[in-house]
């Protein structure tokens, strides 16, 4: 059947190499000239299924005071009269227990570490490259209370299975050698060697050449304005260049896709959240990362991508778009400086920021909708590259009546209860495609 994907990032793509791969024919619309070039572009570069868990836990509302009064802090608020903002806050805060992050973690690790081994599997069919490496996460502890907080995660990963190791500084240094002049600064870390790195961008760009020679149609440049129905089916996409017409419709808009779900009546609870990343070049590779160094205390991923170091990081609620304030810009060169200091020229970096689709829960939300033909695959947060094979592999099945590899039923949107009607938009306003 014919399938019309919305949405040209990591996502996106994916979701349409796997539909097309179970012989469906497909089509991808994103109001972009090209593939990845909104929350896909300059993320953190890390596939790490090992570190997949919601921002929602325990304590963590004592600790965003903290963060909130930080000099390098990795949270910022800026509070809006947005309702919905309000509610998806009052959501996570309704999260952060002890059970509800074990389960919202558990069912995070599940879908990646199944989408690792998907990615695995796609890299040796396609041979396709995009600067990506094998050598696991470090997530780094800068106190006592961070490393003694780790067995709660730690408890998660033996339950899945994931194959970790609780190192002391030494063993972090032996781990990640760049870090010897950090020493003083370290108490402790979590390495997962399962986890692996990688340019989203790169490999988003890369897999849709190989989808358009597989057959797949990418229309950019065409903006998504809404959703024809009738009764419970959609009819068509209405779009900048027309109306567009096929079997089944996948929405993988990420910030997008809430705002084209709710003259449907659906709510759905994702919120962009604004982060940034910094890129530059390696200048003495010695001190420089192998992989992935994960910086608890800010919140700072330092991904080595080929010749490349990627810095990423901060949680920016109501975060203004197009802008990197010169204070995430400090907190990212502040965690490099202080842990790989001479690994790179600062000066040299490219600052990037762009938002994250999240959800109160952490889990992205794929699968069906009331309407028979209407799938999701979205609300990703932070976890959109880590999660983007098993996610798009897990919506090509649904879509194509086949049963996932894994348990599926607590990924939709159904989790969240019956659809909520919600205000329609003003009128003519457009629910736009990424």
């Amino acid at each position: 059947m014919k399938v019309i994907v919305l949405g040209a990032g990591v996502v996106g793509v994916t979701s349409a190499w796997f539909l097309a791969a179970q012989g469906h024919e497909v089509e991808v619309v994103d109001r972009r000239p090209g593939a990845g070039l909104e929350t896909s572009f300059a993320n953190a570069g890390q596939v790490s299924p090992g570190y997949s868990a919601p921002w929602a836990g325990p304590g963590v509302p004592q600790k965003a005071v903290k963060w909130l009064l930080m000099a390098h802090g990795p949270l910022v608020i800026r509070p809006r009269l947005d309702p919905l903002m309000w509610r998806w806050l009052a959501a996570m805060l309704g999260n952060c227990t002890h059970a509800r992050y074990a389960l919202n973690k558990g069912r995070m690790v599940r879908l990646a570490e199944y989408s690792r081994d998907v990615l695995r599997a796609l890299r040796a069919e396609t041979g396709i490259a995009y600067d990506g490496g094998t050598g696991g996460t470090l997530q780094l502890f800068r106190t006592q209370a961070q490393l003694d907080h780790a067995a709660e995660d730690v408890a998660v990963l033996e339950k899945e299975g994931v194959a970790h190791e609780v190192l002391d500084t030494a063993g972090c240094v032996a781990a990640e050698p760049g870090l010897a002049g950090a020493g003083a600064l370290i108490k402790g870390g979590l390495r997962l060697p399962g986890d692996e790195t990688g340019d989203c961008h790169l490999f988003t760009r890369r897999l849709a050449a190989l989808a358009e020679a597989q057959g797949v149609r990418f229309r950019y440049g065409v903006s998504v304005e809404r959703l024809a129905t009738e009764g419970r089916r959609v009819t068509g996409v209405v779009t900048s260049a027309g109306t567009l017409t096929a079997d089944s419709y996948v929405v993988a808009l990420a910030n997008g896709s809430p705002r084209l779900m709710r003259p449907l009546g659906l709510y759905l609870p994702v919120l962009p959240v604004k982060g940034y990343s910094l890129t530059l070049p390696v200048r003495d590779a010695a001190k420089a990362p192998r992989s992935t160094v994960m910086d608890e205390t800010y919140k700072v991923a330092i991904t080595r991508l080929g010749e490349r170091i990627r810095v990423g990081g901060t949680a920016e609620i109501g975060g203004v778009a197009d802008m990197v304030p010169a204070g995430r810009r400090a907190t990212l060169e502040h965690s490099l400086n202080g842990l790989y200091a001479g690994a790179g020229d600062v000066a040299e970096a490219t600052a990037w920021g762009g938002f994250r689709p999240m959800t109160p829960d952490g889990t992205p939300i794929i699968g069906a909708t009331p309407f028979a033909n209407l799938h999701l695959n979205t609300g990703h947060g932070t976890l959109g590259w880590t999660m983007s094979c098993g996610s798009a592999r897990v919506l090509a099945d649904l879509v194509s009546g086949r049963e996932p590899d894994i348990a599926w039923a607590d990924l939709g949107i159904a989790r969240y209860g019956k659809a909520t009607p919600v205000a329609h938009p003003a009128p003519g306003r457009a629910a736009h495609a990424r």
